[in-house]
């Protein structure tokens, strides 16, 4: 009985391949994020709270003169209030507030030194990015959800079908994963969570220089430039045309494409990162 069980446990060891060890490990490291930022919420509270305040005082605020000057054409599929040009560009702010949250996470766990217990644990070395970059991933989208919600309730109207709510949703994952990988790139080279926190957020705003909050026709010639070939312009207008029903015309191809290059390149970056600090 005891030959059976032994040979039992040892062909059940033989079939465990490396990458099953490493999703085990990387299921692991995302269940330590997801209960650390349960007892931590400030940076995702954060998350929400940035996004949430800017939607009510450019709706509220600002939201009679912008709109007036937008005029009813541009500010939505049929012509709603300001609120239904101006959500589109904040939802995509709730993506870009995540990423300071995941900057500092790592950057936390690299200054700690907990990283350094989990190098001599028999654990993959992957999973520690991949536990980070998934559960902040997941974090992010449920603040946009939130934000979608507390933009609902104060007035706005998107049009969208089904399919189009779904290709919305799927955009946000893809810039937010773009993003994601980047900031985990900034947290393993920050020296500090202060420095950690400061360096992304210039993307935070750069929403503001593409047309988040008014048309890129209404810029002097200069800004209109870098806000039209700027990565997050396109990203909001194929959002806004999926949200609204207005019109797309390449930018969805462009957002497909800067989101893809931004993972690809946060992704090596973020890898060869930590690899330099394994090294150490």
């Amino acid at each position: 009985m005891s030959t059976i069980s032994t040979a039992s446990t040892t062909n059940t060891a033989n079939r465990t391949t490396p990458k099953s060890y490493a999703l085990r490990d990387s299921i692991t490291m995302l269940r330590r994020n997801l209960k650390h930022a349960q007892r931590y919420p400030a940076m995702t509270v954060s998350t929400v709270v940035m996004p949430v305040m800017m939607l009510l005082l450019f709706n509220y605020a600002f939201g009679g003169a912008l709109g007036a000057g937008i005029g009813p054409g541009a500010q939505g599929g049929s012509g709603g209030a300001y609120i239904d040009y101006v959500a589109p560009g904040i939802i995509l702010m709730a993506a870009t507030a995540g990423a300071v949250a995941t900057a500092v996470g790592v950057c936390v766990d690299m200054t700690e030194g907990i990283v350094n217990r989990f190098r001599t644990m028999s654990i993959s070395r992957a999973s520690f990015l991949t536990g980070h970059v998934v559960g902040s991933v997941i974090q992010t989208l449920l603040a946009i959800a939130l934000v979608v919600g507390v933009a609902l309730a104060i007035g706005f109207r998107p049009n969208a079908t089904f399919v189009e709510w779904l290709a919305a949703a799927g955009l946000l994952a893809g810039l937010t994963l773009a993003l994601t990988w980047l900031s985990a790139g900034v947290g393993l080279i920050a020296k500090t969570p202060e420095s950690a926190s400061n360096i992304p957020l210039p993307a935070t705003f750069l929403p503001f220089l593409g047309s988040a909050i008014v048309p890129t026709d209404s810029m002097p010639t200069g800004l209109r430039w870098f806000a039209e070939y700027q990565p997050f312009t396109p990203v909001i207008e194929t959002l806004r045309g999926l949200l609204m029903g207005t019109e797309i015309g390449t930018s969805g191809w462009f957002a497909l494409a800067w989101c893809a290059g931004l993972t690809v390149v946060g992704y090596l970056w973020a890898r060869r990162a930590f690899t330099r600090t394994a090294a150490r």
